[in-house]
């Protein structure tokens, strides 16, 4: 253990294949203790849903290699997602180029080894632990633990994604590379109403989106669903918008049917359906996750091409289902600038990676240098298009596929 002062604990640390060998109250009570904000996306009953509806699995190339931590009396106080990984794809942290290089110089990428949510672009816990005294420590052992294994493996490298930034920080203190992008997330300032939060936006653009909401509207039922109101008959509709729009983007999307079912049966009322109707016929959807304070834009589809449509069913949707219950932000999932003029200010994300090469992992870190620098600049250019009104503007830098 630690030799620099930091306190020694005992650990025993161990793997396991998959979420089905890890007790729900047991894992729930590391990933979701009381006192820090619920993540749906580390509730077992979502892991677990990816592996056993066959989303998150050795044939997709998601192999479970979740690791625990137990005290001397066998009671699990730490753990850590993680998955050994054949490929880098529903990573959304992109090293594509990393991989290459290495194979160009007759190196071996892959399998590699990945601390995260499986096709889930949102900060959140990664090294679990109860809070106390000594969970910054127990998350340092399970991070050491991870980077130890991969290198006894002769794994070429390990991925943490969408870390917090304390964690971000310490992993950084511990030899881990740093690597930051960005998000457009929307930030509650107490607004009453969606006109309150108009309000707050510059004319030209609060007239752009009242137009956008009236086009996009006109005609159509729109339906927010959750817990009880969800059926099965929403969610065939969902899987058929989701396929779509999966199928172009990806060309073979991540999630099938079964997954959503599991979804339905054991989350549902952390999930908010955006449903489109066009009389009774529905014809675009958007799938939500809700947190404590914070509501998840995941994923979203449509059948009919309407102008407007995805702004009004992805973000002015969400923005009125926040305000309504009293969440802080909506963070909207991965790329898209255009969110920035509907009221989506721009935040940063953060990883950390541990690369066995040692001429990769140089030449990766100076890469990585450089990348922080344009991506911090980037944001700050990004300010100067805000719609808000002068003073309006969120200075806070948050850490939290999407819209």
């Amino acid at each position: 253990m630690a030799d620099d002062g930091r306190e020694q604990i005992e650990l025993s640390l161990s793997i396991v294949e998959g979420m089905r060998d890890i007790d729900r109250n047991d894992w729930n009570r590391v990933a979701n203790p009381n006192g820090l904000p619920y993540d749906p996306f580390l509730d077992w009953d979502f892991l677990e849903a990816l592996e056993s509806s066959g989303c998150a699995t050795p044939r997709t190339g998601w192999s479970p290699r979740h690791v625990l931590a137990r005290d001397a009396e066998g009671t699990l106080t730490g753990a850590a997602p993680l998955y050994l990984k054949a490929h880098s794809r529903g990573e959304f942290i992109f090293d594509h180029g990393w991989a290459d290089a290495l194979e160009r110089a007759g190196g071996r990428y892959y399998p590699k080894l990945l601390c995260a949510v499986p096709f889930t672009p949102v900060t959140g816990r990664r090294l679990l632990a109860r809070p106390g005294p000594q969970a910054a420590e127990i998350q340092r052992t399970l991070a050491a633990a991870i980077v130890d294994t991969a290198a006894s493996a002769k794994v070429s490298s390990v991925h943490f994604n969408f870390l917090e930034q304390d964690t971000w920080a310490r992993l950084g203190a511990d030899g881990l590379l740093l690597r930051e992008d960005q998000q457009f997330h929307w930030i509650n300032r107490d607004y009453k109403s969606f006109d309150d939060f108009l309000g707050a936006l510059a004319s030209r653009k609060r007239k752009m989106l009242r137009k956008e909401r009236l086009a996009a509207q006109e005609g159509l039922k729109i339906d927010r669903l959750t817990g009880a109101d969800l059926k099965p008959e929403h969610w065939d509709a969902f899987f058929k918008f989701y396929m779509d729009t999966g199928g172009r983007k990806w060309g073979s999307p991540y999630l099938n049917r079964p997954f959503f079912s599991l979804l339905h049966q054991r989350m549902a009322d952390k999930v908010m359906l955006v449903l489109v109707r066009d009389g009774e016929r529905p014809i675009a959807g958007a799938l939500n996750m809700i947190g404590d304070d914070t509501l998840y834009g995941r994923y979203w589809g449509r059948i009919v091409d309407r102008p407007f449509l995805h702004f009004e069913v992805c973000y002015y949707q969400a923005i009125d289902f926040a305000i309504e219950h009293g969440l802080s932000r909506v963070e909207a999932g991965a790329q898209g600038e255009h969110k920035l003029a509907r009221g989506y200010e721009p935040q940063l994300t953060r990883s950390a990676h541990w690369i066995r090469h040692a001429g990769l992992r140089d030449a990766v870190a100076r890469y990585l240098d450089n990348e922080r620098e344009a991506v911090e600049e980037g944001i700050d250019h990004l300010a100067a298009f805000s719609p808000f009104l002068k003073g309006d503007v969120a200075t806070t830098d948050q850490d939290e596929e999407g819209f």
